[in-house]
């Protein structure tokens, strides 16, 4: 992979949350901006269309694979991978600019992405892995997602199992057993590096 500039963080942090396909990262995150909504969310670049509810600059920056080509040859991410045929990345001036802003900025990534982060990361970082209460939940969350067949769903779910053995690679775990709960969690864990308690 090209590109091995180093993100300096600050003053702002960078909490990284990754976890499995079908484990509710995006639903853990809306609740977890809904109640800290000074928390940044960096929007992805992926090649891929965009689901029922998508809105592009919002979910993600959607772009076709040759924008996302260019944009690889000049560096422009802080990390990307290729996921289920599809291309994702972070953009290295959106996140540097929030930092520098003093912005707590979450960046949503699988863990090819949280790993190219750690080499290129130099200051306050946080990773944080979100676990389903049991491997099953992950077979039964994609098959009620809807939105690939079902060899599509399979491969997902063999692909979640092999990356739930990444997860002692991260400074926390947290449990979606319940969202609002496991919402409150990160932010203590958020708070908590700040030297705040939540409540």
């Amino acid at each position: 992979m090209p590109g091995d500039e180093r993100l300096v963080v600050g003053p702002g942090r960078l909490i990284v949350v990754s976890g499995p396909s079908g484990v509710g990262k995006d639903t853990v995150l809306r609740e977890l901006f809904r109640v800290e909504p000074r928390l940044r969310y960096s929007v992805s670049y992926t090649t891929r269309a965009p689901r029922p509810g998508e809105r592009d600059g919002a979910s993600y920056s959607f772009v076709d694979e040759d924008t996302f080509r260019q944009m690889v040859e000049r560096d422009e991410f802080l990390e990307w991978a290729e996921i289920y045929g599809q291309r994702y990345g972070t953009s290295l001036q959106r996140v540097r600019d929030a930092v520098e802003r003093g912005e707590d900025v979450v960046l949503k990534i699988d863990v090819q992405g949280a790993a190219r982060v750690r080499e290129r990361v130099a200051g306050d970082a946080v990773f944080i892995f979100l676990l389903p209460p049991h491997p099953e939940d992950l077979r039964r969350r994609l098959k009620q997602r809807a939105t690939e067949d079902e060899s599509s769903a399979e491969i997902r779910y063999a692909t979640a199992v092999s990356e739930l053995a990444e997860q002692e690679k991260y400074d926390h775990k947290v449990v979606n057993d319940d969202v609002e709960r496991a919402a409150r969690e990160i932010l203590q864990i958020i708070d908590r590096g700040r030297g705040r308690i939540s409540g």
